[in-house]
């Protein structure tokens, strides 16, 4: 079993629950996913399974998120899970003012992982540390904002919609905006909206794909593997050619910017993944073969 499966992620679950969860009903080991999802999080949380996978790494896409702040307390995991650091009555803000600060959050270009964060420090996750109680220094990473908008301002709740980099920590944003409003904010609720092109509308509940493979029948669901892949620019190439780069060999490109492309067979089939450099020559970095994949 090889493709994608866009699953809609329930609350109080893990991601490593739901890919557990998919493992169990897909009777399939090899699944991963595209970008860890707090527990409190729901939404997008596309599935790699089978030899999709090996396409995972190519898979940074931007994300879009609704979130809601809550101004006014200021917690150690940024959210309202955390332990209580500091509150501040926020009754005194106005809403201009709030959608004032929201939109400078967009001028952001790195953030610090929070200690609650996936991100690995000497071999283990920072949250895995936090839960022993242990801070370490981490390094602040670069991030981007593409949008930013307010839903809804009613203190002391904001609501707002967000397309950002992979990276970036909407809950950091929220302690960001509070900072900025000088009266704290931790994140509420999230949903993640879209992963590149997989959208929250075309999404699939775990209940959906219990009683898909029940039936037998995942048409609809299983997306094609090179999906992944999509947004790479595209090389299409047949005989020894073809053949001389799905062995693993090196060549050089008459001509072709330099970057990473997905490779295709004359019948349109994802057969490798390679790198142009600079200086023209084409490099395999995954290979499925001359027959290819979907």
């Amino acid at each position: 079993m090889n493709g994608v499966i866009n699953i809609n992620k329930p609350p109080g679950w893990t991601s490593h629950d739901v890919v557990a969860k998919a493992r169990g009903l897909l009777k399939e080991k090899q699944i991963g996913h595209l970008g860890t999802l707090d527990p409190m999080a729901t939404g997008v949380l596309p599935l790699a399974v089978g030899i999709a996978t090996r396409l995972i790494e190519f898979s940074s896409y931007s994300k879009e998120y609704v979130a809601t702040c809550l101004l006014g307390k200021s917690t150690d995991s940024c959210d309202v899970t955390g332990k209580t650091i500091n509150e501040k009555d926020p009754a005194g803000l106005s809403g201009e003012k709030i959608r004032e600060e929201l939109f400078k959050l967009k001028n952001i270009t790195e953030q610090t992982p929070p200690m609650v964060s996936a991100v690995k420090f000497a071999g283990k996750k920072l949250y895995e540390l936090a839960r022993q109680g242990k801070v370490v220094e981490r390094k602040p990473r670069a991030i981007k904002i593409e949008e930013l908008e307010p839903i809804r301002v009613e203190v002391p709740r904001v609501t707002f919609r967000v397309v950002c980099s992979a990276g970036t920590y909407i809950r950091v944003l929220c302690q960001s905006l509070g900072e900025a409003l000088a009266v704290g904010g931790c994140m509420e609720s999230l949903e993640r909206t879209r992963v590149g092109p997989f959208h929250l509308s075309a999404s699939f509940t775990l209940e959906d794909v219990k009683k898909k493979t029940e039936e037998g029948n995942l048409s609809g669901m299983l997306l094609p593997s090179g999906s992944l892949v999509s947004h790479l620019g595209e090389l299409r190439m047949g005989g020894p050619m073809l053949s001389d780069l799905c062995h693993g060999k090196k060549m050089n490109l008459p001509e072709g910017s330099a970057g990473t492309y997905r490779i295709l067979n004359p019948e349109g089939l994802l057969c490798s993944v390679a790198e142009v450099s600079e200086s023209g020559e084409l490099r395999p970095r995954k290979v499925f073969g001359v027959e290819g994949i979907l």
